[in-house]
């Protein structure tokens, strides 16, 4: 291959990854919610099953079948005061394996005073050299609540696929008031097998979930432990200033998905209706 045609494959692949953007802002009104502005970019839909009301349910929607090495997705959700928002997808969202860029996803989320925001999507399936770098970032006000799942799925066992290689950059950033409460930033480097197989890693699992509840006490900490009996994967929670935080550390996608169900449902979330079906 020439220089020049390795120029123009470059330049091809570059104008073929997918670009997405879903920019949503809801209020309250007369004890309803209501969409204040929809803005939908390139391969990022946003659809509201259902009537108005006082909850309102948002439902993420990437046409493009998956995220692929070099797309980038971008999510600003705010949510004003005393406005309630639930926020899933319509599936599980897959990344696909890449040729060497990454695939990128920023979110950022902001809920006003006396807002409620679920954010709940499904989970996250990462295929073997897959390559995703992911960013949350959010500001809630303080008398605001917050909570905030994300599960991710490292192959589908069931089909007998494993990661063995790749790359995962996900970093989250939680703001009170301005003030920084929450701050964790996951790194997989090549040997994505490797690291989920240390003990202090997954210990061979191959399904994660954190879950983060703003405001959170030790009483809701209390509440999970009372069901560890129900769990069928290794389920634990911590409080501190003010915010509680559940992990979940699985065998597989299906293990994960039950007892993330079950700690939600402990938590008081209303399970998007994706979730039950």
């Amino acid at each position: 291959m020439t220089v020049a045609s390795a120029l123009q494959q470059t330049r091809d692949f570059a104008a073929n990854r997918a670009y997405g953007r879903v920019a949503l802002t809801v209020a309250q009104a007369d004890g309803v919610t209501r969409r204040v502005s929809v803005g939908e970019e390139g391969s990022l839909r946003v659809r509201f099953p259902g009537r108005t009301a006082r909850d309102v349910e948002a439902v993420i929607v990437n046409v493009a079948g998956g995220i692929a090495g070099g797309d980038r997705l971008d999510l600003d959700i705010v949510v004003g005061p005393d406005a309630r928002l639930t926020v899933t997808t319509a599936a599980a969202e897959k990344v696909y394996r890449s040729l060497g860029p990454d695939a990128t996803a920023d979110v950022r989320l902001q809920v006003g005073n006396g807002g409620t925001l679920h954010w709940l999507p499904q989970e996250t399936i990462l295929f073997d050299r897959a390559r995703f770098r992911r960013r949350i970032d959010v500001d809630v006000a303080e008398g605001a609540s917050l909570l905030l799942a994300e599960a991710m799925v490292f192959g589908r066992t069931a089909m007998g696929e494993a990661v063995r290689t790749g790359s995962l950059f996900d970093r989250w950033r939680v703001r009170r008031q301005g003030r920084l409460v929450f701050a964790e930033t996951v790194r997989l480097g090549d040997d994505v097998a490797g690291a989920l197989g240390e003990p202090a890693g997954a210990a061979g699992a191959a399904a994660i979930a954190t879950i983060l509840a703003v405001p959170g006490d030790e009483a809701l900490v209390q509440a999970l432990r009372g069901l560890n009996g129900e769990f069928h994967s290794e389920v634990a929670a911590s409080a501190w200033n003010g915010i509680a935080v559940a992990r979940i550390v699985a065998r597989d996608g299906a293990a994960l998905r039950g007892d993330l169900t079950t700690v939600l449902t402990a938590l008081g979330a209303r399970l998007p209706r994706l979730w039950l079906n």
